[in-house]
């Protein structure tokens, strides 16, 4: 461990950071960070008269206020000597007991010795300044963290990994070598026969084309892997909602009676299914109603039907749909449904397994399946459960969720931003647009990738990916 400058690294942070890098409570052990210039100076503060750690290795020592001061605890102290530390720079990492008050005691010992507070995403934002990761990885950290199913994990692990960045960066190349053709062609536009013909500049730019839109396609359902796909429950009072809410949570989370209207507000959890995330939302029924306290509940539930990525839309089985509810299934207009026909267990026969679309499939164009459902006995649940990741992430229930794909409006933005400009160049060239006057259309495409990356980055950018971060990441 040494204080020496590094030729290797520039001074990008004129301070040194420190911030508890674990969730605050009753837990075995911590981890305080500290990064930045001072980082060694303040450990030596910390513990004085004692052999500084070896690099990158993990050392017992006694943790103080500073010379003199009272014994805060015996804790693991690795040093991580610049640059080759996750932020770039001088890192320090105690790990100590945990619960309320050693953490915040060492914590407040390094602050007391001249570090200060990280901010959120901190850490992290000085790994991106010093180039040991770009923005789309830097995003894809904070996924890892938030992941909560198997999908989302191996998406934001493969993200960190540089999956998607060596996409963008290879759309980039791309870019590049389209410039280079029109830079070829429009320094020699005397020759009939020039190095590089207008064509080949159309055909690369159409295939650059085409290359942004691949990737466009995969916003919705990659952003939707971020947040989940809000899976809404709906029906008629008493049409068993909650019942399966509860089975495909696998707990008791909404309250369950024979007595109509029992739902008053709306329920939401985050499930995984197929390795794959829901938001499912169980809703109060649906009907007329002079309950005021009814009708809140109804209208918080037309409010998660507004926003809804799919629809499971309970009736009881036996019975036809009525008109309310095909009228009903009719208004959800584009949203996919899965029409449910609940407490088959019930249904005297073969009645479940008549299909109800006889007699008026056009107002039921949005129904993908049907599925008959009983959380007695099971039936149709291992059903239902099948269909739901392939009907809302399609794409990468087939492909696997380790391909490039866009998770943030951040990163479609900048894609939508690249393709709308290279398309523009194409219609000024198919205009006849001069081709060097049509050339200058590119430039902001390719800004709008290095911004992506963070080739090159502003203050309102980098503010905008990390405040999402927690403090101490």
């Amino acid at each position: 461990m040494t204080d020496e400058p590094s030729s290797r690294l520039p001074e990008l942070a004129v301070d040194t950071i420190a911030a508890l890098a674990t969730a605050p409570g009753l837990s075995a052990i911590a981890l305080v960070r500290m990064s930045g210039p001072e980082a060694f100076r303040v450990l030596r503060a910390l513990t004085p008269d004692q052999d500084d750690p070896a690099p990158r290795t993990a050392a017992l020592r006694s943790i103080t206020k500073g010379e003199g001061g009272d014994l805060l605890d015996r804790a693991l102290v690795t040093a991580f000597p610049r640059p080759d530390s996750y932020t770039g720079e001088d890192m320090v990492e105690i790990s100590c007991h945990g619960g309320w008050l050693v953490p915040r005691l060492i914590l407040d010992a390094c602050l007391a010795m001249g570090a200060r507070l990280a901010e959120p995403g901190e850490f992290t934002r000085r790994a991106v300044l010093h180039g040991k990761m770009d923005l789309v990885q830097a995003e894809a950290v904070l996924d890892l963290i938030e992941g909560r199913s198997k999908a989302q994990h191996d998406a934001a692990l493969f993200q960190v990994e540089r999956g998607l960045s060596r996409r963008i960066a290879e759309l980039r190349e791309q870019l590049v070598t389209v410039e280079a053709y029109l830079a070829h062609h429009i320094d020699f536009p005397e020759e009939d026969e020039g190095p590089v013909t207008v064509d080949r500049v159309v055909d690369a730019a159409a295939g650059l084309r085409e290359a942004l839109e691949q990737l466009l396609e995969t916003a919705p359902e990659g952003e939707l892997l971020r947040e989940g796909a809000v899976t809404v429950l709906a029906g008629p009072p008493n049409s068993g909602k909650s019942s399966l809410y509860n089975a495909l949570l696998g707990e008791e989370r909404a309250i369950v009676t024979d007595v109509p209207g029992t739902t008053r507000d709306a329920l939401e959890s985050v499930i995984s299914i197929g390795g794959f995330p829901f938001r499912l939302v169980d809703t109060a029924g649906l009907r007329d109603s002079d309950d005021r306290v009814e009708e809140l509940g109804i209208e918080v539930a037309r409010r998660y039907l507004d926003r809804a990525d799919l629809v499971l839309f309970c009736v009881e089985s036996p019975g036809d749909l009525g008109s309310a509810e095909r009228e009903f299934l009719a208004g959800l207009a584009d949203v996919p449904t899965i029409l449910l026909r609940t407490k088959v267990d019930l249904a005297p026969g073969d009645r479940a397994s008549e299909d109800p679309q006889d007699g008026d499939r056009a107002s039921l164009a949005n129904v993908r399946e049907i599925v008959d459902v009983s959380v007695v006995d099971g039936t149709g649940l291992g059903r239902l459960q099948a269909i739901l990741p392939e009907l809302v992430y399609g794409g990468l229930v087939r492909t696997g969720a380790s391909v490039p794909a866009l998770t943030r409006a951040r990163q479609s933005e900048a894609v939508r931003k690249a393709r709308d400009q290279v398309v523009a160049f194409m219609e000024a060239l198919d205009e006849e647009t001069p081709v060097a006057v049509a050339s200058a259309l590119l430039r902001p495409a390719e800004t709008a990738l290095e911004e992506l990356l963070g080739v090159i980055s502003t203050d309102e950018i980098l503010d905008r990916v990390f405040r999402e971060f927690c403090i101490g990441k």
